[in-house]
């Protein structure tokens, strides 16, 4: 069984250090691609259709637990953005 990718409005977050940031992540893609092939025999995907994906293991880079690490609710970024800007509107204070 696989590991939840956190949604729009979630994130991960350790709970051993607190990291929110930095996580090793390692999953199982099945896909479709496109492949063009060039004449000289250089290839590039350049059409890629995601068929399932399952998240194995989420281990924190910082404190390198693979047990520790939940789902939690992203802050309203713009909100916070447009309410904490000091700035006038020129980028001059």
């Amino acid at each position: 069984m696989g590991i939840a990718m956190p949604g729009d409005s979630e994130r991960w977050r350790c709970t051993g250090c607190g990291n929110l940031t930095r996580f090793d992540v390692t999953r199982t893609v099945r896909s479709q691609d496109f492949v063009h092939q060039e004449l000289s025999g250089v290839g590039a995907v350049e059409e890629r259709t995601v068929l399932s994906e399952t998240v194995e293991r989420v281990k924190c880079r910082w404190c390198g637990a693979t047990d520790s690490v939940e789902i939690v609710p992203r802050p309203d970024a713009d909100s916070s953005v447009s309410d904490a800007s000091a700035e006038s509107p020129t980028g001059r204070a």
